[in-house]
């Protein structure tokens, strides 16, 4: 039969996925390029259409201006920075420390910021003088403040998570001064509306085909292994998808 992926649905207990064998509902099984194989495939569909939704759909981030992405090694950051590459526009990625310097140039970053040695608002502001209009951050917390500081006027940033255990400031003078947007962002907006869904699908798929968008696998794991796979994820030390084959 063809070869297809199924796309993450808004409810995991209505549609379970861990398992030899699942039901899904029709519309969230799409038959994936050829080039492309079943690991690949397993790799790729949550990542982009985060990605996309938030980038293309939401942000509508345009050809040469910067995108800040935060926790850039992380699979939606990876794809982000693919997305970013595909329609030219300039990915800033933003990790915690210079360990994953080269491997993220070489997955397409065009600079990379680390937190850790890097003073995060003077090394926007040196890449961007005229400010970033978009920024992607699944962190929240203190960089709240610095990202804040280097946006463009009218800028949004897109927050789709709370990896920071530490609690977030609101940059109130920032948002004042330059009509900043802070939105929240799931997912499940682009998955649960047919038509924004579709639009992600043929964005997704021409860039497989054409090979703008490859997902990047950090290890694969066998099902047996299951328990070993968690503990890797757990660790945080990965460089893209973590995938378990059956």
């Amino acid at each position: 039969g063809d070869a297809v992926s199924i796309i993450p649905p808004r409810s995991m207990a209505r549609w379970p996925a861990y398992g030899e064998l699942v039901t899904f509902p029709a519309e969230l099984v799409v038959k994936h390029p050829p080039s492309l194989s079943f690991e690949a495939a397993a790799a790729t569909w949550m990542q982009y259409l985060t990605a996309y939704g938030a980038l293309i759909d939401i942000a509508h981030l345009c050809g040469d201006e910067p995108v800040v992405i935060t926790a850039a090694s992380s699979s939606v950051g990876l794809a982000a920075i693919q997305i970013a590459n595909r329609i030219s526009a300039v990915p800033i990625a933003v990790t915690r420390t210079s360990a994953k310097k080269t491997p993220l140039l070489d997955a397409g970053a065009a600079h990379v910021v680390a937190l850790a040695e890097d003073d995060l608002e003077a090394r926007l502001r040196a890449i961007a003088p005229q400010g970033v209009r978009v920024v992607l951050d699944p962190v929240g917390g203190p960089i709240f403040t610095p990202l804040a500081a280097a946006m463009a006027r009218g800028g949004i940033l897109i927050e789709y998570g709370g990896l920071s255990p530490e609690p977030t400031p609101f940059p109130l003078f920032e948002v004042l001064a330059k009509t900043l947007t802070l939105r929240g962002y799931l997912v499940h907006e682009i998955t649960g509306d047919p038509a924004r869904l579709q639009t992600a699908k043929r964005f997704i798929l021409d860039g497989l085909a054409s090979g703008a968008l490859r997902p990047i696998i950090a290890r694969t794991f066998p099902f047996e292994a299951i328990a070993e796979a968690h503990r890797f994820l757990e660790a945080g030390e990965q460089f893209g998808k973590i995938l378990v084959t059956v």
